[in-house]
């Protein structure tokens, strides 16, 4: 996209709308590689938070591997880039999984800006509407650290880097961490897949060490939960289920519980910001300014 549509993109959503909604607080969940189970605890984190009463969305950007249709059971027929094609309308994507929670199917981040249509883009704003309302989007990335995923994690509130206790798993989740620092001061890391809560501290406080000594000091890392080694995981990702609903009494859904409370402790509840600040053309906003 050419500069000069860039600048014409961000003053068209700047002076989109100035009706008030709530600051919607955007997450970003990515990881160093695959298959640590990051789309699986941003699907049954997005639940939870639901289910306390907040409205959220949860935006699928793990473009080539994206499954939360999986993880949600629902069927996923067109997506955001349709929208900005003309080939769907806002509405028409979003899937209502409760009566809280919306899944937004995506697209990776250079593909979303990549559009010409200043009249479709115009449309999408105005429509996006519907979602202005929204207490926390949850944006579940693809892994790694290419230019289409640090836009998204740009764009957040938030950044959580989800890994696992694996050597391989551990230096990707580094990598990513110290990519991650050259633009952001705090990261939240959730450790997956650990014995107990003394193995998450023990792999935590290794990879803050090495941060501190190699990254640098003040960057802040944070241990947002750990989530036990529990085959109910696997087996209700294999049922096309929630672990956390279906296993209301296990070991992991106090632990998916315990990061949920951690989250929702830095929501700035009720603060009213433009509608272009909040919701999916907020995060819209972002992504064009970070472009």
């Amino acid at each position: 996209m050419s500069s000069h549509q860039a600048k014409k993109l961000e003053k068209l959503v700047s002076s989109n709308s100035k009706a008030k909604s709530k600051k919607t607080r955007f997450i970003a969940v990515t990881s160093g590689k695959g298959g640590v189970g990051k789309s699986t605890i941003s699907s049954n984190l997005a639940y939870i938070l639901s289910q306390s009463g907040l409205n959220v969305g949860i935006f699928d950007a793990d473009i080539g591997l994206a499954n939360l249709d999986v993880m949600f059971n629902v069927k996923i027929k067109k997506n955001i880039l349709h929208v900005l094609k003309g080939e769907a309308s806002v509405s028409d994507i979003l899937i209502p999984i409760t009566r809280n929670l919306i899944l937004i199917p995506g697209d990776s981040g250079d593909e979303i800006i990549k559009y010409s249509d200043m009249a479709l883009f115009e449309r999408f704003m105005e429509e996006a509407r519907v979602l202005d309302k929204l207490d926390i989007m949850i944006i579940d990335t693809g892994a790694g650290i290419g230019d289409h995923i640090k836009m998204f994690l740009n764009a957040a509130d938030d950044v959580i880097v989800v890994t696992v206790p694996d050597p391989a798993a551990i230096t990707d989740a580094y990598a990513t961490i110290k990519s991650i620092a050259t633009y952001r001061d705090d990261i939240g890391l959730i450790m997956n897949q650990v014995k107990n809560e003394r193995e998450a501290e023990a792999v935590y406080g290794k990879i803050k060490k090495v941060a501190s000594q190699n990254i640098r000091k003040d960057l802040r890392l944070d241990l947002i939960g750990k989530i036990n080694n529990d085959a109910k995981v696997s087996s209700s990702v294999k049922q096309r289920a929630l672990f956390c609903s279906s296993y209301p009494n296990s070991t992991v859904h106090k632990d998916i519980i315990n990061i949920a409370n951690n989250i929702s402790a830095k929501l700035e509840q009720n603060v009213l910001v433009p509608s272009t600040e909040s919701g999916l053309s907020g995060l819209f906003k972002r992504l064009i300014e970070h472009f």
